[in-house]
């Protein structure tokens, strides 16, 4: 047994004083039982006596237990389950308030059996959680508890945690449950459970909380091929933020416009992602799980790449004519969009040819009316009574598709004169014989020659 006596007459606050007891290495359950005496004249307390738990010569830590005021002997008991190899040091500190008094201790004594009137708790495990989850520790202790009881898991370095709940299995077994919530990296550290009873204090082995970051890759992916719907990838997220190891790869892809996106796990290193929209804009990211709730870590930096055009559907359809006349033909057709081009860039021309002078004469124009929701197109400088050719032709820089070819004839138009140079007459006593030659643009059929 060891006693300390503290006079605290003279003393100002806050003055220590200390009683250290030899490392202790515990092998299996026992109980560290001692007397303490608190008393002053006046009554008012004449300090404070704590008791502390310093395992393998770390840091002290906060008290398991203190008290301030007792007016007779009384007796307590430190049920410490810190398990062989760890060894422990129990340390009595009083510190003074400034009153005059007596705060003594005496017959502490180790025995070899457990607390009668504290619970003893059972070796406490590490727990590993991701940034962000509930970390819980369970508690698991010999002995009974009731509601008067203190209980609450004390960290070092780190803030306590409050019981979340409480199972009792029967008089001589039950579980705490304490919980960290929204663990970051500041909540790593180690923690240890501890019961306060009437009789004593009960305190576990310290336990590590392991708190780890979700991965997230340093770089963007990186682009191997492209196709008008396809896109191949290098994933490229061997460096990561954060902690391993990974056990999913995910690919995540969105239009650049617009709000479709979409996830695709991948079990290599390149991926192709496929069923895309042509000369459309994507950005594409990876996500990395590690294990455990809440393991996956947020997309890394983005790829922003453009798919290539693919070649037009089919070619413009329902070619009709709105009007005709002698010199001009003008045309239309079924608008069409995006999804007949299948690019943003491309262009409409108009193609016709016709027999002009014995030979034929090819043109084309471009038409620019392509938005419209009547788009059409009107050829001039054509020759009247003519037979003209027309097909539309759709172009991207991936291919052409054509209209089918549509013949439409000019209308007549006024005839030529008739060359002078080529009227003859022929007299006669009481005629003229007149001939003369077509003239040189009939532009339809003549039907009439007047003189």
């Amino acid at each position: 047994g060891s006693f300390m006596l503290v006079n605290t007459s003279g003393r100002f606050a806050g003055q220590k004083a200390h009683l250290l007891m030899p490392h202790l290495k515990e092998n299996d359950t026992h109980c560290i039982d001692f007397h303490y005496y608190i008393s002053s004249k006046s009554g008012a307390s004449p300090g404070t006596l704590n008791v502390y738990v310093k395992v393998n010569d770390g840091p002290i830590g906060n008290p398991v237990w203190n008290t301030s005021i007792t007016a007779t002997w009384n007796r307590a008991e430190l049920a410490i389950s810190t398990f062989w190899p760890n060894f422990y040091q129990v340390v009595f500190e009083v510190v003074t308030s400034g009153h005059s008094g007596y705060v003594a201790i005496d017959e502490v004594k180790v025995l070899g059996h457990p607390c009668t009137k504290t619970p003893h708790f059972l070796r406490l495990q590490s727990v590993e959680v991701n940034a962000g989850q509930f970390a819980t520790f369970q508690c698991t202790a010999n002995g009974g508890t009731d509601s008067s009881d203190r209980l609450w898991l004390q960290g070092i370095y780190v803030r306590d945690a409050p019981l979340k709940d409480i199972k009792v299995f029967n008089a001589r077994r039950f579980v705490a449950l304490f919980s960290v919530v929204n663990a970051t990296k500041r909540d790593a550290g180690n923690y240890r459970c501890m019961i306060r009873t009437e009789g004593g204090v009960g305190v576990s082995n310290y336990a590590e909380l392991i708190v780890k970051e979700p991965p997230v890759p340093i770089a963007p992916p990186q682009l191997s091929s492209v196709g008008a719907t396809y896109l191949w990838i290098q994933l490229n997220a061997n460096s990561i933020n954060g902690d391993g190891p990974i056990i999913q790869r995910e690919v995540e892809y969105r239009t650049s416009s617009g709000s479709w996106y979409d996830i695709q796990p991948v079990d290599s290193t390149s991926y192709k992602i496929g069923h895309l929209d042509p000369d459309t804009e994507y950005e594409i990211s990876v996500l990395l799980t590690r294990p455990g709730e809440g393991g996956t870590g947020s997309p890394g930096p983005a790829l922003k790449t453009r798919t290539k055009c693919a070649d037009p559907m089919r070619g413009p359809r329902r070619l009709e004519v709105v009007e005709i006349k002698s010199r001009q033909i003008t045309i239309c057709w079924e608008p069409f969009g995006y999804n007949v081009t299948r690019c943003h860039r491309y262009n409409l021309t108009v193609h016709y040819r016709y027999q002009a002078g014995g030979q034929e004469q090819v043109r084309e124009e471009v038409s620019w009316d392509t938005e419209s929701s009547h788009p059409q197109h009107t050829i001039t400088n054509l020759s009247p009574y003519t037979n003209v050719s027309i097909k539309l032709v759709l172009m991207n820089p991936e291919g052409r598709k054509e209209s089918q070819e549509l013949v439409v004839q000019t209308d007549e138009d006024v005839p030529s004169a008739v060359p002078l140079e080529s009227i003859q007459g022929s007299t006669f006593e009481e005629k003229i014989f007149l001939q003369w030659r077509e003239p040189a643009q009939t532009y339809g059929v003549i039907t009439l020659y007047e003189v």
